[in-house]
């Protein structure tokens, strides 16, 4: 629980050199995204943060080094871009653009399946980010909805480039071998494990991703593993009667199961319904990118690493923070729309400890472990989904003298699984959770905090 004497809330600020970091904007098995500000210009990044000792056990530390230096080069409208790179003894820190727009998943969450110009829209920034970075020996290998961001005018930018190797080995043979993590986007040569060529895997990948757009719903899908990957296997799926011919035309030529005879990015270039209102990129490739930050975190010196620290705590207004939701009650986690989340919160007037216990409580009977440290808990589902295991991280703050925030995030697992779980776990929380009610008059009590939250 964070908190602070005289402070109406408070977490510590931690400091990595000239970035100060925020809250955790994704995690997973290899690494943890968070949001950071540089104080020096005020500029809002996103940083990557890396396990060191996960690349030195997978033996791929100069992999990475060339890959994270190849993508540092890239500068295209249409891909994330690396600004700098950091490292302590124990991790590597990617300093990347921070796009304020969300994932392009949240559309498809929102609207449904998107008109055909629309996708074709994205369609085509997808596929001009894929093959500028292809002619640069740059793969992705692990395209999904998740990877494709939106900024704040509605450009699509994809993420993780360069960056796949962290979960791909290289055998002898030249060739990549994996094992697969999201299945449904992934093409058939990757499953059979014989090894398969970035260039062919990424195109198949955009192929599933566009038919997403236009159908609102996965080519393959099936609610065992096995099913799902004979489908994909064989290319067995079937095209929705609203798709123009000439779409349908393209995306059969995309998901063609034989690599060998797979549509290659320059044909699609040359398809007359992607032709259709094309603009290309327009751009300069910036010459003078310095590369002296990765050699120097990648040639085993210890000169230039750097170490997290803690600062001071800054102090937020309890009312603000209060305000920001618009509501403390249990349907915060679903916007008007239908937009899909994959955090939400709420406040309790119950005691930290109550609240903790209350958690565990209802979590268990889910079919959750439960690991708990200070006023963090990690809950891990038992039951594997479309997307792994299930897991929620929650924390606990004290806003105010007998007021606490709760927040629930998803850092693991399919996010339509987390609403799922979330609804049978709210309805327990009812009795902890403290809802405000709108134009009624403050009880004195009430009063009280106010006067305490807005105290100099």
């Amino acid at each position: 629980m964070s908190t602070s004497s005289g402070s109406p809330f408070a977490r510590s600020r931690t400091r990595l050199g000239k970035y100060e970091l925020g809250k955790t904007l994704g995690e997973g098995s290899f690494a943890k995204v968070k949001y950071a500000k540089n104080v020096q210009t005020g500029d809002n990044v996103a940083i990557k943060i890396i396990n060191r000792d996960l690349v030195l056990r997978q033996n791929i530390m100069e992999q990475i080094k060339r890959e994270i230096s190849t993508t540092k080069l890239i500068r295209h409208p249409n891909v994330v871009r690396i600004h700098e790179v950091m490292a302590s003894k124990t991790k590597i820190y990617i300093v990347l653009e921070y796009v304020h727009g969300g994932e392009l998943f949240d559309e498809i969450a929102r609207h449904g399946r998107l008109k055909e110009y629309e996708a074709r829209g994205y369609f085509q920034q997808l596929i001009n980010a894929v093959d500028y970075c292809h002619s640069r020996g740059v793969y992705h290998r692990d395209l999904k909805p998740e990877n494709l961001l939106l900024d704040s005018f509605g450009t699509l930018k994809v993420s993780d480039f360069g960056l796949s190797a962290l979960s791909k080995q290289v055998r002898d043979d030249g060739l990549l071998h994996t094992a697969c993590g999201t299945p449904n986007y992934v093409a058939p040569e990757v499953l059979t494990d014989k090894g398969y060529d970035g260039t062919t895997t990424d195109v198949w990948s955009c192929g599933v991703i566009l038919f997403v757009l236009m159908a609102g719903y996965l080519p393959f899908e099936e609610p065992n593993l096995n099913s799902l990957y004979r489908k994909i296997l064989k290319a067995n799926f079937s095209l929705p009667p609203w798709l123009s011919s000439s779409s349908k035309k393209l995306i059969k030529r995309i998901l063609d199961p034989n690599p060998l005879t797979r549509i290659t990015i320059p044909e699609i270039l040359e398809d007359e319904w992607f032709k259709k209102d094309y603009k290309p990129p327009h751009f300069e490739q910036d010459d003078d990118v310095n590369l002296d930050d990765i050699d120097a975190i990648f040639n085993g010196s210890d000169d230039h690493l750097i170490n997290e620290s803690k600062e001071k705590p800054a102090s937020v207004n309890a009312f603000e923070l209060i305000s920001r939701s618009k509501s403390f009650n249990l349907e915060n986690l679903f916007e008007k729309q239908g937009l899909v989340k994959r955090e939400t919160q709420f406040t309790s007037r119950s005691p930290a400890n109550e609240i903790i216990s209350k958690i565990e409580e209802i979590a268990k009977p889910l079919g959750f472990s439960v690991q708990k440290k200070n006023y963090k808990m990690k809950l891990q589902g038992d039951r594997t989904g479309r997307k792994g295991h299930l897991a929620v991280a929650t924390e606990v703050f004290e806003v105010a003298p007998s007021l606490h925030l709760v927040e629930l995030r998803k850092t693991g697992g399919d996010t339509l699984e987390f609403h799922k779980f979330y609804k049978n776990f709210s309805s327990g929380l009812k009795d902890i959770v403290w809802t405000t009610e709108p134009a009624t008059e403050q009880s004195s009590e009430e009063k009280g905090l106010s006067k305490w939250l807005f105290q100099p």
